[in-house]
């Protein structure tokens, strides 16, 4: 997607995880990590099942110029388990659709699941990569929803395999809106297609 200002666009992670769930890397470590890659925005999004209260209680709104949003990996039960990544700003939120190609969703399958999900659980994104590779089978139009990448690190070595630029003022709740407003480039530096990936699917983690 080109960008629409003359402005620079901003580099962001929206897929993390640290100590606090099942991560390597503590949060300052992570942070650091992004910082040294040039990024200019990091969501943390560690698993609800394992995030203890306040964990991200002494986490800085911004990390050395680089905004920090403080963020959850929800599992919810939708025939079989996903992943939803929700990401709060001041007033405005972000619910993520995460890896479809770890469930092997056909398109069919996941717009139908979408749906079902939406019943209860707005969606406003849907994630076209898997552990940072880019999956094109569900970069397409047939799914009505802004499409985002991210590495969803684990290690530092996952660390920005895979990001969005966006076209916004460096502000969480601009950020957010321009997200779910479609003004998201989806960046990877690699691609798995489904048919390729070793276990189908059948990840273990996200």
């Amino acid at each position: 997607m080109a960008p629409i200002s003359n402005r620079p666009p901003l580099k962001g992670a929206l897929h993390v995880h640290t100590t606090c769930s099942d991560g390597l890397l503590s949060p300052e470590e992570a942070l650091r990590v992004y910082r040294d890659l040039r990024f200019d925005f990091v969501a943390l999004t560690d698993h609800d099942f394992l995030l203890r209260p306040g964990a991200y209680e002494h986490v800085p709104d911004e990390f050395e110029g680089m905004l920090v949003f403080k963020g959850v990996e929800k599992t919810l039960f939708v025939r079989g388990y996903v992943h939803i990544g929700h990401i709060a700003g001041g007033a405005e939120e972000l619910y993520v659709f995460n890896h479809p190609a770890e469930y092997a969703l056909s398109l069919e399958q996941l717009i139908e699941r979408l749906r079902e999900i939406e019943q209860s659980l707005r969606i406003d994104a849907v994630e076209v990569t898997l552990q940072g590779f880019y999956t094109p089978e569900y970069d397409v139009a047939a799914i009505p929803y802004p499409k985002v990448a991210t590495d969803d690190s684990h290690t530092r070595e996952a660390c920005g395999r895979a990001w969005i630029e966006v076209d916004s003022v460096k502000d969480k709740d601009a950020i957010l809106r321009a997200i779910k407003g479609g003004a998201a480039r989806v960046c990877c530096n690699a691609t798995a297609h489904l048919t390729a990936w070793p276990n189908q699917g059948g990840g273990s983690h996200g």
